[in-house]
């Protein structure tokens, strides 16, 4: 299972604009980032393909244009490979996966804080 870390610059790389960072980023290789951003970057360009849609139309489960599936599809596998696994039966699996590595990362000991005991400073 991959590290977290605490300030990983995959994750600091990508900024806020393009996605809402609300998960807990895996430690990945330079290879790896730089597969995740050129993905990233053809499914913005996807997106432009179609600038008469707005995003309800372009995210809409029935109106979704296939290119566009196809494209998410190829980021979720970079994305799972990055975490260390090879796909997931659903999305409700992944999510799944996603909430247990937050809660792994939530929950790791905190380093002990040094205190001073009130007896030692008389």
């Amino acid at each position: 299972m991959p590290d977290y870390a605490d300030a990983n610059p995959a994750c600091t790389a990508i900024p806020n604009t393009i996605v809402y960072n609300n998960f807990p980023c895996p430690a990945v290789s330079e290879k790896q980032r730089e597969a995740i951003e050129t993905i990233a970057q053809g499914i913005l360009d996807t997106r432009a393909k179609f600038p008469d849609s707005t995003l309800a139309d372009l995210y809409h489960p029935v109106t979704m244009p296939p290119e566009l599936v196809a494209a998410y599809r190829k980021l979720d596998k970079a994305v799972d490979a990055a975490y260390g696994k090879k796909s997931f039966v659903s999305e409700a699996e992944r999510v799944a996966f996603l909430f247990e590595r937050y809660q792994q990362l939530v929950n790791r000991p905190q380093p002990a804080k040094e205190t001073t005991n009130a007896k030692d400073s008389v």
